[in-house]
């Protein structure tokens, strides 16, 4: 069973959707990705976790990130729960949802903590880069609902910081400032980053726009 870490390619694979069969590297293209799964169909946190995401779609729009959810319920199932997530989060469901009866992809993602449950999924998140590499991962338990401001906090650092040589800090939002990284020198930080502050030697913060 894998173990994925970050910097690992994400595993590409084939499989049934409620948008028709995809090839998941194909689908992802250039844009970025999450993947992540639902411990059943017809359970009440991730019907709000659904719904929550396609209340989003505008937001994953504006930051090039493609969604698919997973669970190892089948596709039959699916479609009658989307109905329901539809009437009882007033929204209508926009990306596919994985039918993963064979627990194929689960599997590959090691999605199933057998000391948590031996046949369910546990709430795992995997952000993809477009270099299809693993960028972040996340697990809650069954009992908690995931926080979707900050899986987009977490796309804002990342595409912020995949090109600069920038780091976030603690609590970091858009439009607050960055960290240089101590890789850079003063005399590159001047020149790349003009308005940046040194608070300590390795310490060093730059504005950055919303």
């Amino acid at each position: 069973m894998a173990h994925l870490r970050l910097g690992d390619i994400a595993p590409d694979f084939t499989a049934e959707t409620t948008e028709g069969n995809i090839s998941f590297h194909d689908w992802l293209g250039d844009q970025w990705g999450i993947i992540y799964s639902h411990p059943a169909d017809f359970t009440p946190v991730c019907t709000t976790e659904l719904g929550r995401t396609a209340q989003l779609k505008d937001e994953f729009d504006k930051r090039h990130v493609k969604v698919i959810a997973l669970s190892v319920d089948p596709l039959k199932d699916h479609h009658e729960w989307i109905k329901d997530i539809n009437e009882t989060q007033n929204t209508t469901v926009n990306f596919p949802i994985i039918a993963d009866s064979d627990r194929k992809v689960a599997e590959l993602y090691d999605m199933i903590h057998p000391n948590a449950s031996e046949k369910a999924t546990v709430r795992s998140v995997f952000i993809v880069g477009p270099d299809k590499k693993i960028k972040l991962t996340l697990t809650y338990p069954a009992s908690t609902g995931r926080n979707f401001d900050e899986l987009l906090r977490v796309i804002d650092s990342l595409q912020l910081t995949a090109n600069k040589k920038l780091a976030t800090p603690a609590d970091w939002k858009p439009g607050q400032d960055a960290i240089i990284s101590p890789s850079v020198s003063d005399e590159e930080a001047k020149e790349q980053f003009p308005k940046y502050k040194a608070i300590k030697s390795y310490l060093r913060t730059t504005p950055t726009e919303k």
